[in-house]
């Protein structure tokens, strides 16, 4: 994964910037990318800073709330898809990916597996 620029870097540029210096000209002398020297000139007008954000985290789960729905849900109807779910979803207006919710039934320890019952038929050369 990619790291942040330094902090000196950082402030060097704005510190160019501030100083009179436009962002092209700071980008050009320090070896940055001019969206990244305009980036790091709002923040530190807008905040007082221009240090880099935190990397990395823990996404809030999208589906959390409808927990309870979606577990309710597969048990009244074990048949149904994936796609039907999240068409419902929808309906009940929380928009999400069909992976959003395959993820979200996987980490329940659900899976939408064949059932062997549906199995096709085996090919003519099959022996008994």
């Amino acid at each position: 994964m990619a790291r942040p620029y330094s902090q000196d870097l950082r402030d060097r540029v704005v510190s160019s910037v501030a100083s009179g210096a436009t962002c092209r000209e700071a980008a050009a002398r320090f070896g940055v990318g001019l969206a990244t020297a305009v980036r790091w000139s709002h923040r530190y007008r807008t905040t007082g800073d221009a240090s880099a954000r935190p990397m990395g985290g823990c996404r809030r789960a999208v589906l959390a709330g409808e927990r309870d729905w979606l577990l309710a849900r597969i048990a009244e109807k074990p048949d149904l898809t994936l796609r039907a779910i999240v068409a419902e979803l929808a309906a009940r207006g929380v928009r999400v990916s069909y992976d959003a919710v395959w993820r979200f039934y996987r980490q329940a320890g659900m899976t939408f597996k064949k059932k062997p019952a549906r199995s096709r038929a085996g090919s003519s050369g099959r022996g008994p």
